[in-house]
């Protein structure tokens, strides 16, 4: 009969125990006897299953090596007689207890104070990752200047669990190591249990989300000190103090508080990081503004009553601007949005070498008079470019067009030591812009400019595009344009004599035909090809030309009796048939 496990468990520990009994004395002996009990409980049969009979052991086995350390024999063997007499007693009742299953968290075990026990790996990473998501919902409130806030949920700050290796500890804990390890580990939970703190962490991208899109109302731009200009007069405007939210520093505070201080399962708040934006400008040096550095006027006489608007509305806006040392202006960006409740009204303007009606036609006048006005203050010109088709109010390549469809801006920037101040004013179709700064010229140097054309290209022939849709006798023309390639020349003289002279730009100029729009559809056949073969002539006057005949005709026909039609009518129709006779030889 094969011997139990637990009796050969046991005899092999007796055994040493009673050898190294009589040959007791060395200190190195009682290391022996721990290598021996290792040996013991990490090969017996019942060591994995954390059964009762092993943890039995354990305890006496304990104790017979305090006794043996005592020099207590008796009571050694004592102890031995009654731990033969348990594994005896539990192998007769063919009874072994085991412990929780291998997969499950045993008792005692939590997270942030949320109890896992019994759960299973799946069941307590859903609870914890579940308890974070209730956490998400509290919400923290970002306070700004003058009692402003913003709500904003801890789920919309990228909340999340950072330490989910926690659920596998957990499962893992009081089930490795040998019998000792796992007995321990199972009375330190039964005495205090084991707590696994919850780390959360916060992801920053998101924080500087919700500050860039929830935060940025909180932005008060300070309001330089400027110049105003009263009944010919200066005046002068003080600054105001801006409040800007510092976005990187924001972000920095609120991750701090979140990961820091904030207290778990409630509201919060923190505080946004706001920057001072000081106002520029000291009165000081805003009354030395008193020169004209650069004026410049041109004329809209010929303008329509919407386009004339335009170009004083655009005047306005630019009208009253104050830059100091270093600013750029850009004309886009301080004249739109080209829309009705901003001013403007629909009138021509260029596109892709045509004059269609758009929003602010005419706006490009007001950038060009601005331009040369720059020009002759000697302010530095950053961006600029020449209209598609060339313009009637200033010279070739004198002019700056501005356009969102393409992009096109006329930018400057105030190269002087000293603030400018442009002032801007329309009367009698005429508009002005004159800069204000302080001079520091020569007074015996002057700027002039020179537009010089280098090629010009002249349209042979007018385009005729005939219109089945509309009635004989509608025509819209649109003018001709010369094409043209300048360039702009910039002249210094120092007492009269010219000392310098540099090309300031180049530009490209399309050349497009007279182009005309005609009507052709008539009930009298005759009259539609009377139009059609003035087409083909590509000559505008002898379409207008024959328009006027057919009028003509159609105005001669209407006073004609019925009998006088009918006549004339048979007349016709016998000298068709007598061409058609002399066509076939009869």
């Amino acid at each position: 009969m094969e011997a139990q496990p637990w009796k050969l468990v046991l005899q092999c520990y007796l055994s040493d125990v009673i050898r190294q009994f009589a040959n007791k004395g060395a200190e190195h002996e009682f290391q022996k006897e721990k290598d021996t009990e290792n040996y013991i409980v990490d090969h017996h049969p019942y060591s994995g299953a954390g059964d009762d009979c092993s943890y039995i052991a354990v305890v006496f086995i304990s104790g017979i090596e305090r006794n043996f350390k005592m020099n207590r024999m008796k009571t050694v063997l004592m102890t031995a007689a009654m731990l033969v007499c348990v594994f005896a007693c539990t192998a007769v009742a063919g009874k072994t207890v085991y412990a929780a299953p291998n997969d499950t968290i045993q008792t005692g075990i939590s997270a942030d104070g949320m109890d896992l026990s019994g759960m299973t790996q799946e069941q307590a990473q859903g609870a914890v990752q579940s308890y974070v998501n209730e956490l998400g919902q509290a919400q923290v409130q970002l306070q700004a200047q003058d009692g402003q806030s913003v709500s904003v949920s801890l789920s919309n700050l990228g909340i999340s669990w950072k330490n989910p290796e926690i659920v596998s500890e957990a499962v893992s804990l009081g089930k490795k190591g040998n019998i000792v390890a796992r007995y321990k580990a199972e009375k330190d939970l039964q005495n205090k249990g084991k707590n696994y703190p919850v780390v959360l962490d916060f992801d920053k991208e998101a924080i500087r989300q919700a500050v860039t899109e929830r935060c940025s109302k909180f932005n008060v731009e300070a309001i330089d000190a400027h110049l105003t200009r009263v009944d010919g007069s200066f005046q002068i405007e003080d600054g105001q103090t801006g409040y800007v939210v510092d976005e990187n520093a924001s972000v920095a505070a609120i991750y701090d508080y979140l990961t820091g201080s904030w207290v778990r399962g409630e509201d919060g708040s923190v505080a946004l990081v706001m920057a001072v934006d000081e106002p520029k400008g000291k009165t000081e040096e805003l009354a030395k503004v008193k020169d004209v550095l650069g004026t410049f006027t041109t004329s809209y006489s010929t303008s329509g009553a919407s386009r004339s608007k335009n170009v004083a509305n655009g005047c306005s806006l630019i009208n009253g601007t104050t830059l100091y040392p270093g600013d750029t202006f850009s004309t886009y960006n301080t004249v739109k949005p080209f829309s009705t409740e901003n001013g403007y009204e629909m009138a021509g303007s260029y596109l892709n070498g045509k004059v269609v009606d758009s929003i602010g036609g005419g706006i490009c006048q007001v950038s060009t008079t601005l331009y040369n006005a720059v020009l002759r203050a000697e302010l530095e010109v950053t961006e600029r470019h020449n209209h598609s088709m060339i313009v009637t109010y200033v010279d070739p390549s004198a002019d700056a067009a501005i356009a969102e469809s393409s992009g096109k801006d006329f930018v400057f920037v105030n190269n002087t030591d000293y603030p400018i101040y442009i002032d801007g004013h329309t009367a009698d179709k005429k508009i002005t812009f004159t800069i204000y700064g302080v001079e520091t010229r020569a007074k015996n140097r002057a700027v002039d400019y020179e537009s010089e054309v280098v090629e010009k290209k002249v349209p042979e022939a007018d385009q005729i595009i005939a219109d089945a849709s509309q009635p004989i006798g509608v025509i819209s023309v649109s003018s001709a344009h010369i094409g043209y390639k300048a360039r702009l020349w910039k002249i210094v003289k120092e007492n009269g004599v010219e000392v310098s002279r540099e090309q300031v730009n180049s530009s490209n100029y399309k050349m497009s035909p007279r182009t005309a729009t005609v009507g052709i559809a008539s009930p009298d056949p005759n009259a539609t090809s009377q139009m059609q073969a003035a087409i083909a002539t590509s000559s505008i006057d002898t379409v207008k030309a024959t328009i006027s005949n057919i009028k003509a005709q159609q105005a001669a026909a209407a006073a004609l009796t019925p009998e006088q039609l009918q006549a004339i009518a048979e007349a016709q129709a016998q000298a068709a048939q007598a061409q058609q006779d002399a066509a076939a030889g009869n």
